[in-house]
């Protein structure tokens, strides 16, 4: 449903959220113009979007198995959506424009009410005019909380993005780069956490955190090492490991989440970090102080956490379906042909309406759906990078576990990241009625090309 700005002052429903966690089951939520200081203090403030005055957005905590409803306000200057990514939601909720919901246009509303059926670290962010919108600010972490979490001492979201800023500190208006869309995508010379390039705090030592990474980068792929921590990975894309695995480094594709429980082992007055690894140099994102200790330290053993009702879903691999997608284009392989709006093109002409790259041959959103899959089906998908480019192809309403070539499972996921040249295989229960979008997660990607969408009947 659409409401005009006036109707949902009338409705009297909840305030606006403020940032920090909220367990209310009814809330408002303003996509409005502001400010946040990004650069170093002493350059000017970035004027940004938010939703509820920040970004990332407001930390929005929901609970397992209970209703939850939102009211959108957007007080933008254009139309925008919010998706709920990774949590399975009813087809109408998924937010995005022009599938599953009209836009929602400047002054007026909508109402979100879902009741979230997995617990887990997700995230929500615009999904219309995608790459602009992220990259200007509109996202914000979505925890769902278990009824049975487990001990920790604390429960920390490191939500972590780029930013590409100019003049010195406003974000750059090239959304549209061309050079962008048929390479790497939009990536920033400036990286938070938080909106901080450093989230530092003090902890004692022997604590035990539960720290939920989540890659809101429209394009960077994130490589992240951890010190002075001893622990286990727990959780991808919001869904738990069988066993816990151990930390190592980290890559987090756009969209993709990580869960990780640890202790912090660092020696008192030293920090423990979590850092972003680029081109061989370390640096820190989340430092944590290390004071004397309050509690002797645990079992260094992590138990792992309770399954998700997703991870119950059968997969019969013997009598599935299956369908491959080849993804082709880009710079360096080039895209010879596509059908694009219905029309079969040349690269040329292509090039010219910003469109780089094809899925098995179909550039951007087609009028059909890719796949037409009945209710209770097994879907598997090789999805096949012909191209020189990393793509985190990534389905909504559904989460999917990787096939390896002996026919064993992998983790379950919502995104999946497909490196050049490699071949990597999906399956999962078409349980969701609807119509879904399947994309790459590098927006500049999803915006030049790489997108269509399956139905669920």
């Amino acid at each position: 449903m659409r409401l005009t700005r006036r109707q949902m002052l009338a409705t009297g429903a909840a305030a606006l959220l403020v940032p920090g966690r909220s367990r209310a089951a009814t809330q408002t939520l303003v996509a409005k113009p502001g400010e946040v200081q990004l650069a170093p203090v002493g350059l000017p403030a970035t004027p940004v979007w938010t939703f509820g005055g920040t970004t990332p957005g407001p930390e929005l905590r929901l609970q397992q198995g209970k209703p939850f409803e939102l009211m959108l306000d957007n007080a933008l200057p254009e139309a925008t959506t919010v998706h709920w990514h990774g949590i399975r939601v009813p087809n109408a909720m998924d937010g995005v424009a022009g599938l599953t919901q009209d836009p929602v246009l400047p002054g007026a509303g909508f109402r979100y009410a879902f009741t979230p059926p997995d617990a887990g670290t997700y995230w929500y962010h615009a999904h219309m005019n995608s790459v602009e919108q992220l990259s200007r600010g509109l996202s914000g972490p979505l925890v769902v909380e278990e009824t049975d979490p487990p001990d920790v001492d604390r429960d920390e979201v490191l939500f972590l993005r780029d930013w590409r800023l100019v003049d010195p500190a406003n974000v750059s208006p090239d959304f549209d780069n061309h050079h962008d869309m048929a390479h790497a995508g939009r990536l920033g010379n400036f990286v938070t956490v938080n909106a901080m390039t450093e989230q530092r705090q003090s902890v004692p030592r022997y604590s035990r955190l539960r720290l939920r990474l989540i890659n809101a980068a429209t394009d960077r792929v994130f490589e992240l090492a951890t010190s002075g921590l001893s622990g286990a990975i727990v959780a991808v894309d919001g869904m738990p490991v069988e066993a816990p695995l151990p930390i190592g480094q980290i890559f987090l594709g756009p969209g993709q989440r990580a869960d990780l429980i640890v202790d912090v082992t660092a020696p008192e007055g030293e920090d423990a970090l979590v850092a972003d690894v680029f081109r061989g140099e370390t640096f820190a994102l989340a430092s944590f102080t290390v004071t004397a200790p309050e509690r002797e330290r645990r079992a260094p053993d992590i138990p792992p956490l309770a399954q998700n009702p997703a991870q119950a879903l059968a997969l019969d691999l013997d009598a599935a379906r299956i369908e491959p997608m080849e993804m082709q284009g880009g710079a360096m392989r080039g895209l010879r042909s596509g059908t694009y709006q219905g029309e079969q093109m040349d690269g040329r002409a292509l090039a010219t309406k910003g469109q780089y790259w094809s899925l098995n041959g179909q550039v951007n959103m087609p009028d059909a759906p890719w796949l037409t899959l009945s209710a209770g089906e097994t879907l598997r998908i090789p999805f096949i990078n012909a191209t020189a480019f990393p793509h985190a192809m990534h389905l909504h309403g559904h989460h999917f576990r990787e096939v390896y070539q002996n026919g064993t499972l992998g983790l379950w996921r919502d995104t999946i990241l497909v490196d050049p040249g490699q071949v990597r295989e999906v399956a999962f229960h078409a349980d969701n009625p609807g119509r879904w979008l399947l994309h790459c997660h590098m927006l500049s990607h999803r915006m030049s090309g790489m997108a269509t969408w399956i139905e669920v009947i």
